[in-house]
């Protein structure tokens, strides 16, 4: 059995999330999906997520795509790794080539997971969800 994992916020669920998990799934049998906490997200983003954690895993965990969600409490990858014994590794390919998956890469290679980098949803993200929402409240309302 091929055992995925894959990473990320999910504030503001979009199609760009709902992308990488379905092309994730595809790759493996079992698919473990790691939920940024919101003290992740403010330790490393330096901001709050408009969705709180709770409600971020119930929004993950609904998906027929996703066989586990699991709290992201930190990026230590072997560290996950430790615990859920996976096989492939899933993030997106604006990640390729960046020192910090390259160092990832070399990191699982004696391991034999195989790092999977699936094409990037371009044109959304949750930033520009929140910017967009920012700028167009009054209209809203």
């Amino acid at each position: 059995m091929i055992i995925g994992y894959t990473t990320g916020v999910f504030d503001m669920f979009h199609i760009g999330h709902l992308n990488i998990i379905r092309a994730s799934k595809e790759k493996c049998d079992y698919l473990i999906v790691g939920v940024s906490t919101d003290e992740l997200v403010k330790k490393e983003k330096n901001k709050t997520p408009v969705i709180p954690f709770e409600e971020r895993i119930e929004i993950v965990s609904s998906l027929k795509y996703v066989d586990q969600v699991v709290p992201q409490i930190n990026k230590n990858k072997l560290e996950a790794w430790e615990k859920y014994h996976f096989n492939r590794m899933f993030v997106g390919n604006d990640w390729k080539g960046t020192s910090t998956w390259n160092h990832y890469e070399v990191q699982f290679q004696p391991l034999g997971v195989e790092i999977i980098y699936l094409p990037h949803t371009d044109g959304i993200s949750s930033t520009k969800l929140t910017e967009y929402v920012k700028n167009h409240i009054d209209d809203i309302s």
